[in-house]
């Protein structure tokens, strides 16, 4: 049920900003829930897009040394890696 995941997690992370501000950590734990929710539906762009924005947030507002700073920063170049070792084997087999 990933759509009425996306969904939920649309809602959560707008309603977030408007509350709560764009750079409050509960707007960037819907953030990266989103992203989380577009990778698995296979929109890599999309997530990966959504998660860099959400790495820069909360390098900026919680440090980088702060767990979850380091666990979205992961996630994130492991997608980038996947983007890479995808791009590879198009050209490798072209």
């Amino acid at each position: 049920r990933w759509k009425d995941a996306e969904e939920l997690f649309v809602q959560v992370m707008e309603t977030c900003k408007t509350k709560l501000g764009a750079d409050h950590p509960d707007t960037l734990s819907s953030m990266a829930n989103l992203a989380f929710t577009w990778k698995e539906q296979g929109r890599d762009a999309e997530a990966i897009n959504l998660m860099s924005q959400c790495v820069r947030l909360r390098g900026h507002i919680l440090g980088t040394s702060h767990p979850y700073y380091m666990s979205s920063s992961k996630a994130l170049a492991g997608w980038e890696a996947e983007q890479v070792d995808v791009g590879s084997l198009v050209a490798y087999n072209s």
